[in-house]
């Protein structure tokens, strides 16, 4: 059974569509507004709902978070990658959910020098030093590590 439209009623189908496309556009909101960037090994702060008493982090090797009082949340990189953040008020209702991504830093600062399959990574501003960063090889992550971990016990024990 085939039906057969005059130029009146395709008008109004075509209204009908246009109308039906604007108010489910009115509705969408952007996939990358609940989206949030950080830095790997930098902190970020956000604003959260009125009476969020929990956050939960899905992958804590990725991101922490930190509630402060005033619903101020310090949201720190920890490793490259994606995870999500949730607030739940006291009762334990979800208040607010964020998709989190941990990136590299952009900085111009940054040199990144590969020896063969060995990488390295250096702070350059505006002298080079080295900088302990996720995916640079173990033999220079470890030793630029220990050197950091020695000079801050080194520090903490120093007489006052």
């Amino acid at each position: 059974m085939s039906a057969v439209y005059g130029p009146q009623s395709c008008r109004r189908l075509r209204l009908a569509a246009a109308f039906a496309l604007a108010l489910g556009a009115a509705f969408i909101t952007p996939a990358f507004a609940d989206n949030v960037s950080v830095n790997v090994d930098e902190a970020r702060i956000m604003r959260l709902p009125d009476g969020v008493a929990t956050i939960v982090i899905g992958n804590p090797l990725i991101a922490d978070a930190t509630l402060q009082p005033g619903g101020i949340l310090v949201l720190t990189g920890k490793g490259y990658g994606a995870t999500n953040l949730m607030a739940l008020d006291r009762s334990g209702r979800v208040v607010l959910t964020k998709n989190i991504e941990v990136i590299a830093p952009k900085g111009a600062d940054l040199v990144v020098v590969y020896r063969g399959m060995e990488r390295e990574s250096y702070s350059c501003a505006p002298v080079c030093e080295r900088r302990i960063t996720l995916g640079d090889s173990v033999p220079y992550f470890n030793s630029a590590l220990a050197q950091s971990g020695t000079r801050n016990r080194e520090a903490a024990t120093a007489p006052k």
